[in-house]
């Protein structure tokens, strides 16, 4: 009986896991789209912004389901670091993009998008 509840609880932990991966891969996304509004319409710039916000939530909410498959569930430390490597690219991104340097922030976002599909991808 108690297998049965590790396993149950294993798998909504990687379920809950694989959401936050897929919520943070749809937000990147959409700030990318966001950023082509930036350039075309007057609403852009605060989509875009609102949109960052919601991005580095989708990215901390990672974290937290990865340390949640970790610890209590016996899984790898891997998503952790994978994780918290998002959040520091993610933190860099809202730096450069307050800082306007576009020349950085335009293809760190493309790298984050690829990345995060990847981490989709293996999950």
């Amino acid at each position: 009986m108690a297998t049965r509840t590790k396993t149950a609880t294993t798998r909504r932990i990687t379920s809950f896991l694989r959401i936050a991966i897929a919520l943070q891969t749809l937000t990147v996304f959409l700030q990318a789209v966001s950023a082509g509004l930036l350039l075309t319409a007057s609403y852009g710039v605060t989509l875009h912004s609102v949109g960052a916000r919601v991005m580095y939530g989708a990215s901390m909410l990672y974290v937290l389901a990865a340390v949640l498959a970790w610890k209590p569930g016996g899984g790898s430390p891997r998503p952790v670091w994978q994780a918290t490597g998002f959040l520091v690219l993610a933190s860099v991104q809202v730096v450069l993009g307050i800082a306007h340097v576009p020349s950085v922030h335009l293809p760190l976002g493309v790298l984050m998008f690829g990345l995060s599909v990847l981490a989709l991808a293996r999950r």
